[in-house]
């Protein structure tokens, strides 16, 4: 578990746009917010992503930046870059499991037509000096943070200059 007020691990991931993302290169005005979901087996992170892609443009207008990634493959996260509307939100894969141990994130065996080992999902709020602000971590996909509430949170937060809770 990432206690907030702490440095978050180091993530640098690949892009399906052929990109390198690394979480200390980013500077954005206000966080970093980094989605991590299940991966294209998963129903319920498409309509999550797709919700997010809707308000991908009130986080950046925040000062916030946005990532989404998974275990997927390279193929896989094409694959639901091009079948989920999600067009403006940059996509990671490959994410290793040992990795997400690190940040604390849940993993599963597949069942069915799943993965072998996948992670669960995680919503990671992070400060441009890299230290955990906000982190909600699932054992499985339903009742995920809504955006529109962690929107509302961000707008709070700013105004009222609230410091990250949970650090004792």
């Amino acid at each position: 578990m990432i206690k907030p007020r702490t440095k978050t691990p180091n993530l640098e991931v690949n892009l399906i746009n052929g990109s390198l993302w690394r979480l200390t290169e980013q500077s954005p005005e206000n966080f970093t917010l980094i989605v991590f979901y299940r991966g294209l087996h998963c129903p319920i992170c498409k309509t999550y992503l797709e919700e997010l892609q809707k308000n991908i443009s009130k986080f950046i207008d925040k000062g916030v930046n946005v990532l989404a990634l998974s275990s997927d493959t390279e193929e896989k996260a094409n694959e639901a870059f091009d079948k989920w509307d999600m067009g403006d939100i940059p996509l990671g894969y490959n994410f290793p499991i040992e990795e997400a141990r690190k940040w604390g994130l849940y993993i599963s065996k597949g069942i069915k037509k799943e993965p072998d080992n996948f992670i669960e999902p995680g919503l990671f709020l992070i400060k441009p000096d890299q230290t955990l602000y906000f982190s909600s971590v699932q054992t499985m996909p339903f009742a995920r943070p809504d955006f529109k509430d962690v929107l509302s949170a961000i707008s709070f937060v700013l105004k009222e200059d609230y410091p990250a809770r949970g650090e004792a």
